[in-house]
């Protein structure tokens, strides 16, 4: 793989699981990593971790704040000289419910941070990688964002968004080869799961987990680390023609 020395690597939701694993994928290559989260607590604690395996940076922001976006963007190039490698990942689940009994806030708290957040980072990030003509966003998606799932109607949605959103962006940044490609995870062991399974199933969370892992053709959840190798690679050299594509992580579900 890619030795990614001297290269400067931004990650939304920084703190979460997915955006750990994939900062200390990076870091053990050689980058640099800017940690974007909405907690300060959370980002200090990770920071903390990874420290050890190289440069780290916490910058604790808002995703769906345009002057926030813009301050991380700031800060990261500022720390760091550039941005390289942009992993557009800041997102959540919203709540368990169908359509007619989902509360409209719901639908505004999840579309603010995964289409909003995902489209400010892009518009603040695609200047700095167009300006140098060289770059590679990667936006966090979802198998919901090929296909439904019912009584998530927020969510799907929203990942349904960012599919669209990456496409144009892509063909907007191609002319000054920054490349924008989308990853769509399977359900992955990660907090986020823990909550859907309780909101799936209230009385018998396990059961809602077994369930979710046998509709998976290799029987098991996603790990962190599964989607954090899949981003490094897209933000190598190794992945230099590859632009406007959509790629399961998903242990064979696009396959059913």
């Amino acid at each position: 793989m890619t030795n990614f020395s001297g290269r400067s690597i931004l990650i939304t939701g920084g703190a979460g699981a997915i955006g750990v694993a994939t900062a200390e994928a990076f870091l053990r290559l050689g980058a640099k990593v800017a940690l974007v989260d909405i907690s300060q607590d959370a980002l200090d604690a990770k920071k903390a971790d990874l420290s050890p395996l190289g440069e780290v940076i916490a910058i604790q922001a808002n995703v769906t704040d345009e002057a926030d976006v813009a301050r991380y963007v700031a800060e990261t190039v500022s720390a760091f000289g550039t941005i390289d490698v942009f992993f557009n990942n800041a997102g959540i689940e919203g709540k368990v419910a169908a359509i007619v009994d989902t509360p409209i806030e719901n639908l505004d708290s999840v579309l603010a941070v995964n289409v909003r957040g995902a489209f400010l980072g892009l518009k603040h990030v695609l200047p700095i990688m167009t300006k140098r003509g060289s770059g590679s966003i990667i936006n966090t998606s979802s198998v919901s964002g090929l296909s439904g799932t019912p009584n998530l109607s927020p969510y799907v949605t929203s990942k349904h968004a960012l599919v669209g959103l990456m496409k144009v962006a892509a063909l907007e940044a191609a002319p000054s080869n920054v490349r924008v490609n989308s990853v769509h995870p399977s359900p992955v062991n990660t907090r986020m799961m823990r909550s859907l399974e309780a909101g799936f199933n209230p009385d018998d969370a396990e059961g809602a987990q077994a369930a979710f892992a046998k509709a998976i053709p290799l029987g098991r959840y996603g790990e962190a680390a599964d989607i954090a190798n899949l981003v490094v690679f897209l933000g190598s050299d190794e992945s230099a023609f590859i632009t406007g594509a959509q790629y399961r992580v998903d242990g064979g579900m696009g396959a059913l």
